[in-house]
């Protein structure tokens, strides 16, 4: 049985055995809007729970605008373009308005990058520049939350008259679903905020995981921040399984995105009667699998289908390598996922160890198997589990000693699949 796994920007063809008991999770995607452009002008003049956008930027001399990274295939070449108009027709020229890519700690975008997150049309015409989390001094303290985490900002989106943010909204590993207030923090945050948000207070946090919202300690914290630093305006979008626009929520940073959760929630929930034995898994191709960082997510999203002690496979290109230097640093350091827990419970943060965090909790009772061919010999066998040289044999050995009647999943767009199991949603 061949089937097409995202992988890359090519996708991936594998072969399954036949005689077995399989699953397949794929996205109920939405249909893509026949008038995307129209529908995203719309939005921007009949918002959520706000006055149009070019009522709140009259009378405002300058604008920032956060933006996604290249590790997310956000729409900002079509977005952009209808709201710099309305900027400008409000009294916002084009030469007031600043674009920042919220970058985090992820590296900083390079100047093809640039050109492919804002478009061929717009690079060169507006100004661009990429977030430093690192450099505390291109931030501004805005206090601290309710919970003690204290506030940095980029000064460049915080000095702005007005801060908009554009997104997609998908299933996030820890945050429930991305889009809306992460384009503020971490997008925008310094790295002494950043540490706090990602240290062992949320990431052990049970609530603090795929699809959730409603209890989530790290969503709850997020709004607060992005509240501290006066977010004016949204607009998010959420995307079809070939990363056209769906649907568009625009409007009030938290109404608006809350209409948006609801929906990708309701598009992307897989259900399963009960847990599987074995999860093949993707990392949702380019860009999400440009890391072994950013394959992590693929590994999460499974493990809440997955019977304690069972398998998950991931696939994944991990064509730049493992990540940052930070993480490439404790992917080798630490032998088991439990030693690494242990580091990290009573110690000051470390840059990007949440990522690593969450594959140890997982490891704490499911067995790991990798199929990552761009990931550097050195850290292969550093994983925690099981690593092969072509998909094959990474299918082979992820099937061996099951049982022909047990029950496989197989979710080939990964983490883009919020898979639940039956009593676990019914509950």
């Amino acid at each position: 049985m061949k089937i097409e796994m995202a992988f890359g920007k090519t996708g991936l063809e594998a072969e399954l055995p036949e005689d077995r008991r399989y699953q397949f999770l794929e996205a109920r995607s939405a249909t893509a809007l026949p008038g995307a452009l129209a529908a995203l002008e719309a939005a921007m003049d009949s918002p959520v729970g706000t006055a149009p956008l070019v009522e709140l930027a009259r009378g405002k001399k300058t604008a920032a605008i956060s933006v996604c990274d290249i590790t997310r295939p956000a729409p900002n070449r079509l977005v952009l373009p209808p709201l710099l108009a309305r900027l400008a027709q409000a009294g916002i020229p084009r030469d007031n308005v600043t674009v920042l890519i919220a970058t985090g700690l992820h590296r900083p975008a390079t100047e093809d990058e640039i050109r492919e997150i804002v478009g061929p049309d717009l690079y060169g015409s507006i100004r661009v520049v990429n977030h430093h989390a690192k450099v505390l001094s291109e931030h501004r303290y805005l206090g601290e939350t309710s919970t003690g985490t204290p506030v940095y900002i980029d000064e460049r989106f915080i000095a702005a008259d007005l801060h908009i943010t554009l997104g997609f909204i998908e299933p996030h590993l820890m945050l429930g679903f991305s889009g809306g207030r992460k384009l503020i923090a971490p997008g925008l945050a310094a790295q002494e905020t950043i540490k706090v948000l990602h240290s062992p207070k949320f990431m052990r946090d049970r609530r603090a995981v795929e699809g959730s919202v409603a209890d989530n300690p790290l969503h709850r914290e997020l709004l607060e921040i992005s509240r501290i630093a006066r977010h004016d305006f949204l607009v998010d979008v959420s995307l079809t399984r070939d990363r056209k626009i769906a649907q568009v929520f625009a409007g009030h940073p938290e109404q608006a995105h809350r209409r948006g959760m609801e929906f990708v929630g309701q598009v992307m929930l897989e259900r399963i009667d009960e847990p599987a034995d074995v999860v093949i898994t993707t990392s949702a191709g380019y860009p999400l699998d440009l890391t072994f960082y950013q394959t992590v997510k693929g590994i999460t999203a499974a493990s809440h289908i997955v019977k304690p002690g069972g398998r998950i496979l991931v696939i994944s290109a991990c064509t730049e390598g493992a990540g940052a230097p930070e993480f490439c640093q404790m992917l080798e350091k630490f032998a088991t996922p439990q030693e690494f827990l242990d580091h990290v419970a009573e110690r000051p943060v470390i840059v990007d160890q949440w990522q690593l965090e969450k594959l140890a909790l997982v490891c704490r009772d499911k067995e790991l198997l990798f199929y990552v061919p761009g990931l550097e010999a050195r850290y292969q066998s550093k994983l925690w589990g099981r690593t092969f040289a072509t998909v094959a044999e990474a299918i082979s050995a992820a099937l061996e000693g099951v049982p022909r009647t047990a029950r496989i999943a197989v979710i080939p767009e990964g983490p883009y699949v919020l898979a639940r199991v039956e009593e676990a949603v019914t509950a």
